[in-house]
């Protein structure tokens, strides 16, 4: 292909923010096609991507090679399911599905046709992560034996939409949405899990999914993971906290790409994943301890690795094999919230 015309489905948050962005400043796509409704929306995609708009799945199939779906959770599984089977690879945005079952239905759908199929989970590509992971492979903490890992908020007045009052048909709440995050980042990092164990609670008027929830895995290898994620948090924890044998990295704030992609930044920008030196990870002991640069954040490299994929025939920048294992953590999670049990996987 000399240019992968892409079709989004969806321009809501994660379309407009997220793909839409990535897709138009990563060489050899062209967002060529977005499924909306809103009168609004068609006309930035238009303005904005000279993008055709159009108001259902189907129209999709002639006008795109690669179909992007960041539309809600329940349609994820339903959509790149018609997408492979009309013969188009497929990225679809987090969760990838409800089960663990579904999203292997999936992969097995996508290996039958010899198609693509890899899953948005640009956290991977977070410069805090990054560099943790780079202090990991360097030695630099000893064995790890603690990670702790924060998506916290203060949002005390609901937003609204269906992430918070669809219920459980929505697959919403926030061990599906930012749990989907750091269980995958504790996986990446430390392996497989063999125990869950979850708190998660409702805790604002109006809504109907978990804004309050905890999560303590075991690893395989000993070491053990503990996430937070909430909308409750009037003091936010680190992002990261993460113990080893012979020292411990401490990092605070988020991230910078989300909001410099909110703010309208270009990803391909001159230092659009440069973190300013006032938010660095402090790495060390009690006795010493010194700033670590962070790694660049570097989200337009999914998107470079679709490309890549599609061009060259090599693997997709997320196998979808490993989202399988987060969604599988997720539905230990949700079953060790209800019955109050820590629960034993495979």
């Amino acid at each position: 292909m000399a240019e992968i015309r892409v079709g989004l489905v969806g321009y809501g948050t994660a379309g407009a923010y997220f793909h839409a962005p990535l897709i138009r400043a990563t060489p050899g796509l062209t967002l060529a096609a977005v499924v909306t409704r809103d009168p609004v929306r068609r006309d930035e995609v238009a303005a904005t991507y000279g993008a055709v708009a159009v108001s259902e799945v189907p129209e999709l199939w002639d006008l795109c090679d690669l179909v992007v779906v960041a539309s809600p959770n329940r349609t994820h599984v339903s959509i790149a399911a018609a997408a492979l089977n009309h013969g188009k690879p497929v990225v679809v945005d987090k969760p990838l599905a409800p089960t663990a079952e579904e999203a292997r239905e999936l992969v097995r759908l996508a290996e039958k046709r010899g198609l693509m199929l890899t899953v948005y989970q640009n956290r991977r590509w977070d410069g805090d992560f990054r560099t943790l992971r780079r202090l990991v492979a360097e030695g630099r903490l000893g064995e790890v034996l603690r990670f702790e890992s924060r998506f916290e908020r203060w949002r005390p007045v609901p937003k609204g939409g269906w992430r918070e009052t669809g219920g459980a048909a929505e697959i919403g709440g926030l061990l599906y949405d930012l749990g989907s995050h750091l269980i995958d980042q504790a996986l990446r990092l430390l392996g497989p899990v063999r125990e869950v164990y979850c708190e998660s609670d409702v805790r604002r008027p109006g809504v109907v999914s978990d804004d309050d929830t905890f999560v303590a895995l075991t690893h395989a290898g000993g070491a053990r993971s503990q996430l937070w994620m909430s909308s409750m948090a009037a003091a936010p924890g680190p992002r990261f906290r993460v113990l080893g044998s012979a020292g411990a990295y401490l990092k605070h704030g988020m991230d910078v790409q989300e909001e410099r992609l909110r703010a309208g930044m270009a990803p391909d920008a001159p230092g659009f994943g440069d973190e300013p030196e006032a938010r660095w990870g402090v790495l060390g002991t009690p006795d010493e301890q010194h700033a670590v640069v962070t790694e660049p954040g570097a989200y337009l490299d999914f998107y470079r690795g679709v490309a890549a994929a599609l061009r060259d025939g090599g693997p997709p920048p997320v196998d979808p094999g490993s989202v399988v294992d987060v969604l599988a953590v997720i539905e230990a999670a949700r079953l060790s919230a209800t019955q109050r049990v820590v629960v034993h996987l495979g």
